[in-house]
């Protein structure tokens, strides 16, 4: 797959970075395994639960990490003795891996929990109130003829 240079557009665009590594993270997302699968569900319309399957690995092997709009989950695998076991069959990966997801703005993880070989790790879309819509009152305007009556101050 040939490259796509996105340079001309941030020619003339100031602070978009992000949609700059959103871009290339899509490019090189389809190099990266599908270990461990993963699902994204919308269960409201400001909540998202991302479930991972991650057999195998306890609380203390797993990492997650929020960092600038950026979801980092880390499985470090456990080596266990090869030699007391003798496998005829091996189709569980036990190997460590490390999956990236990128997030919105305002998108915070408010917590996971590991059921089942599953994490599950939810998510939610929390606007700050400061980037809120907000009322603006409307305030009543005096009439001209009693402005022009009222004593002005000196």
């Amino acid at each position: 797959m040939n490259a796509i240079d996105f340079s001309p557009l941030f020619r003339t665009a100031i602070g978009f970075d992000r949609l700059a590594r959103l871009m290339d993270t899509a490019r090189t997302g389809a190099d990266v395994g599908g270990y461990p699968p993963y699902n994204i569900e919308k269960t409201s319309d400001d909540s998202y639960v991302l479930t991972m399957a991650v057999a195998g690995f306890a609380e203390a092997d797993l990492d997650i990490t929020a960092h600038q709009n950026t979801l980092t989950v880390v499985g470090r695998a456990q080596p266990t003795p090869e030699e007391t076991r003798r496998f005829l069959h091996r189709g569980i990966a036990g190997r460590g891996f490390e999956r990236r997801f990128v997030l919105a703005d305002h998108i915070i993880v408010s917590g996971a929990k590991l059921e089942n070989g599953l994490l599950h790790i939810a998510l939610r879309h929390e606007v700050p109130e400061a980037l809120k819509p907000r009322q603006i009152p409307v305030q009543a305007s005096r009439p001209a003829a009693l402005m022009e009556s009222a004593p002005q101050a000196a």
